[in-house]
């Protein structure tokens, strides 16, 4: 008989209500090259949201359990498989079935070594945070020690791991926050200057503190609302990277033209598997080293999967949010 576990499952596309708690599902055994992870924690992001509601360009087979980052240990390896053994500890943003559950499958080349230093709550926060992060600094935005760096939203999963990429990158490094909260969470991740996105004035305060010459790179979290703004900011041959976007915002070509400026999409599903191994063993070092420390938000049962949804696209996201297996 089959081992079965705890899974949210999603057997139609719609709001948050369609995540439900399904406590008989066979766990399936890892099949040649591939691993079974038992979960201890599961990370949230606004993407499983767009892929729920059925709006997103990539639509899973219904039903099928959300999620792609979790942390965990092996539970069991499949044939072939000698990088990973059962009871190591790792982390994975590519899991096969989904990472609302107990226990997910997974490639054995898309799991990751969890170092003892971070718990496993930190593990499932690296994933798409950090790989995006990466990919839009170093593969997108080139950037370089000494260029500055404003992230706009930087308080939650993916502004924190872009500080923290930036600033051991040897960057000069502005985040932007709703709350006095989240402010304090931009400058514990890096930061060296902090401003309040809602606050009135806050673009000029930026545009001075750079001496008035504007800021060489922008990794924008919201650009439906900030695009037209950020073009404002940039210094000459300034670049932006958008990685979130909730709509669309009208901006003028003539903005881009007068300071030879670049606007670029990043897109994690576009990384190449020599991306993704650059990026690990970048994780692989700055985890030793210390200066990778993933910041972690609300910590939220499995069984309130909903809530989750419904609180990851609230404007005071702080840190990255997990789900408790």
């Amino acid at each position: 008989m089959s081992k079965l576990m705890r899974a949210i499952l999603v057997s139609e596309f719609g709001g948050p209500e369609v995540l439900k708690l399904v406590k008989d599902i066979p766990v399936s055994k890892p099949s040649k090259g591939q691993v079974l992870i038992k979960l201890a924690a599961a990370g949230v992001n606004p993407v499983d949201t767009y892929i729920r509601s059925g709006t997103y360009a990539r639509k899973p087979t219904l039903p099928y359990t959300p999620g792609a980052d979790g942390a965990g240990v092996i539970e069991e390896v499949g044939e072939g498989v000698t990088q990973h053994k059962v009871g190591d500890r790792v982390y994975t943003f590519q899991a096969m079935s989904g990472t609302y559950a107990e226990y997910t499958l997974c490639n054995a080349n898309s799991v990751y070594k969890l170092s003892d230093k971070l718990s496993f709550e930190q593990g499932a926060a690296f994933g798409v945070p950090y790989y995006t992060a990466y990919r839009a600094l170093h593969h997108k935005l080139n950037v370089r020690p000494g260029e500055t760096l404003l992230v706009h939203g930087a308080s939650g999963g993916v502004g924190t791991a872009t500080l923290q990429f930036a600033k051991n990158h040897g960057m000069i490094v502005f985040g932007t926050a709703g709350t006095k909260e989240g402010e304090k969470i931009v400058l514990n991740a890096g930061a060296h200057h902090v401003f309040n996105h809602f606050s009135p004035g806050y673009l000029d305060k930026i545009k001075e503190t750079t001496g008035g010459t504007g800021v060489d790179v922008i990794v924008e979290m919201l650009a439906n609302v900030n695009l037209h703004n950020d073009l404002q900011l940039l210094a000459y041959g300034g670049r932006i990277a958008v990685v979130g976007n909730r709509g669309n915002i009208e901006i003028c070509p003539r903005d881009l033209m007068a300071k030879e400026s670049c606007v670029m999409g990043v897109k994690l599903f576009g990384a190449t598997e020599k991306d993704l191994k650059e990026t690990s063993l970048v994780i692989d070092a700055g985890m030793e080293l210390g200066w990778i420390n993933p910041i972690v938000g609300r910590e939220i049962p499995l069984d309130e999967a909903t809530r989750a949804h419904e609180e990851i696209l609230s404007k005071d996201a702080l840190g990255k949010m997990v789900l408790k297996i």
